[in-house]
C-alpha cells in the first residue's frame, strides 16, 4: 500500500512532467525541471523514477492499457471476429490516434532500442503476431517499425497528417493480408 505523501508527490510528479513534456517536448526536459515544477526533491523524484523515460512510461501506461483492452475485449474490427487485415488495420489507425495525442510522452518513453523493451510493445509484437499467417515471425517487427515514434514525428514534420499516415498503414495491411486469401 502506497503510503499518501508518496501517493501525493506521484501525482505531483507526473503532472509536472506530464505539463513539461507537453510544452518543452520530452528530450528537451530534465530531471531537475521537473522535480523543480513539481516542488519535489530530486532525491524523492529519483527514489520512484530513475529518469525522464521512466515518467514518460508511467503517463503512457493508462493510454496503452486502455488500448490493449480494446484489442483484448473491444468490438470489432479493433478487438476479436474481424478478418486479419481489418484488425491490421484498425491497430494502425488506433495507434496513430494514440501517437497524435501523446508523441511528446511516447517521444520521452519509446526513442530507440528502450522501445524494444516496453512491456507495451511486447504486447503490440504479440498482437501484430496473431494477425499474421504461420511463419511471418520476421515481419511483425516490420509491420511494427513505421509506429516508431521517431518516424511518425518525422512523418508529421514533412507536413503528412494522421489520416494520410493511417491510410498508408491500412494499404499496408491489405498488402500483407494479401498472400492469405489465395
Amino acid at each position: 500500500m502506497e503510503r499518501a505523501d508518496a501517493a501525493r508527490n506521484r501525482a505531483k510528479i507526473l503532472k509536472a512532467a506530464a505539463e513539461l513534456f507537453e510544452a518543452k517536448g520530452a528530450p528537451n526536459v530534465t530531471m531537475e525541471d521537473i522535480a523543480k515544477a513539481a516542488g519535489v526533491g530530486r532525491g524523492t523524484l529519483y527514489r520512484r523514477y530513475p529518469d525522464r523515460s521512466s515518467i514518460a512510461v508511467a503517463l503512457l501506461d493508462e493510454h496503452e492499457r486502455a488500448l490493449q483492452e480494446k484489442l483484448i475485449r473491444g468490438e470489432p474490427p479493433l478487438g476479436p471476429g474481424a478478418p486479419p487485415e481489418e484488425r491490421l488495420a484498425a491497430f494502425y489507425a488506433a495507434m496513430v490516434e494514440l501517437l497524435e495525442a501523446h508523441s511528446h510522452l511516447v517521444l520521452g518513453a519509446e526513442t530507440g532500442r528502450s522501445r524494444f523493451e516496453t512491456g507495451a510493445y511486447g504486447f503490440w509484437r504479440v498482437h501484430v503476431r496473431s494477425l499474421l499467417p504461420p511463419g511471418s515471425d520476421a515481419l511483425v517487427d516490420i509491420l511494427l517499425a513505421p509506429l516508431a515514434p521517431e518516424v511518425y514525428s518525422y512523418q508529421r514534420e514533412r507536413g503528412l497528417t494522421p489520416g494520410q499516415i493511417t491510410e498508408a498503414l491500412r494499404i499496408t495491411s491489405r498488402v500483407i493480408a494479401e498472400p492469405q486469401r489465395s
